[in-house]
């Protein structure tokens, strides 16, 4: 694949236009807003979503969606899931044979509760399927920190196809055949890292966050095997990779809604004054949903739901997990092998 369009100029889909741009001959970057396209092209920077990082001289700009996926061996899609549907209806019609659609969303679809693969393979079912996840900051891959990613499909050569476009000399990409875990994972800890930033604004400390994130991990894990993911997917890059990022960086916006949530502010104010989408608000609601579904026991999926959507009181919310009845660690260990322990 060498002729690629990124379909999202935000922060990740610009991040992923440098990285792109060492092994591919041209990169075209869609931006939906015309204004926001002439900026990055012109300056040939994202001062909006990505100011300071520079884009190479094979980076193009368009905000015309069939001359973006026209003709491309690649389209990634780099926006928020709940556009993920619509956007493919729109681009299907141009797609290339064989081309291979990437999605970057860390989110499900609200109204199916489908992850993004799925999606997509309804609506551009002649497509290859990929999905890219993992613990990347826009702000770090943009400047060539070092970091890495995961890459999986439904087919070997799919996965790696994909791994051969992104991975660079500063940016590391695995493949894995659990397409489900990679997106669950991915999603779903976006939930508890608006929890860990909660509790931040809490003015909790670093027990607690530990403590959050462990058990937030099994919540994930749980849900996600009872959906038909591995359980090692939760264990790599997609899982407690990104789980780790989400819930302790700077650059982390589930994190920072968190934080203001937990410092008294309301959802509906913070939400307004925030330039990008927080992606765990929608998938805590699902993943809620999910839980109940499935018959799967998510404790602080529940109490963030509560404060996001039942005006539950954050400190009530804490004091109501640490109050809950004994547990073991380990219960499917316990109750599946170790009956007489």
């Amino acid at each position: 694949m060498k002729r690629i369009a990124v379909i999202g100029a935000g922060s990740w889909g610009t991040a992923l236009s440098v990285v792109l741009a060492e092994n591919c001959d041209g990169v075209t970057l869609w931006a939906r807003r015309e204004e926001l396209c002439r900026t990055i092209s012109d300056n040939r920077s994202n001062p909006d979503y990505l100011p300071g990082v520079i884009l190479p001289d094979n980076v193009t700009l368009t905000s015309d969606l069939e001359e973006a996926v026209r003709y491309k061996d690649g389209v990634v899609l780099v926006i928020p899931s709940h556009f993920v549907r619509a956007t493919t209806q729109l681009l299907a019609p141009y797609l290339k044979n064989g081309a291979c659609l990437i999605s970057c969303a860390k989110g499900l679809e609200p109204d199916t509760l489908q992850r993004m693969s799925t999606v997509l393979a309804e609506e551009a079912p002649d497509a290859r399927i990929a999905v890219l996840s993992g613990p990347n900051h826009a702000e770090e891959v943009g400047r060539r920190i070092p970091s890495a990613t995961v890459i999986s499909a439904h087919n070997r050569q799919t996965a790696e196809a994909v791994q051969d476009i992104f991975m660079t000399r500063n940016f590391r990409v695995y493949i894995n055949p659990d397409i489900i875990g990679v997106e669950l994972g991915g999603a779903l800890k976006n939930v508890i890292a608006l929890a860990a930033g909660i509790s931040d604004g809490l003015g909790f400390g670093d027990n607690t966050k530990a403590a959050l994130m462990t058990r937030g991990l099994t919540e994930i894990a749980r849900l996600g095997i009872k959906m038909g993911a591995e359980p090692l997917t939760f264990a790599g890059l997609s899982g407690i990779g990104d789980l780790v990022v989400t819930c302790t960086s700077k650059h982390s916006r589930n994190r920072s809604l968190g934080v203001a949530l937990g410092e008294g502010g309301k959802l509906d104010d913070i939400v307004a004054g925030m330039k990008m989408v927080v992606e765990g608000v929608r998938t805590t609601r699902i993943a809620h949903e999910l839980s109940k579904e499935h018959g799967i026991e998510m404790p602080i999926t529940e109490e963030t739901h509560n404060i996001l959507f039942n005006n539950k009181n954050p400190r009530s919310a804490v004091e109501d997990l640490m109050r809950r009845g004994p547990k073991h660690e380990t219960e499917e260990i316990v109750f599946n092998t170790r009956d007489s322990w």
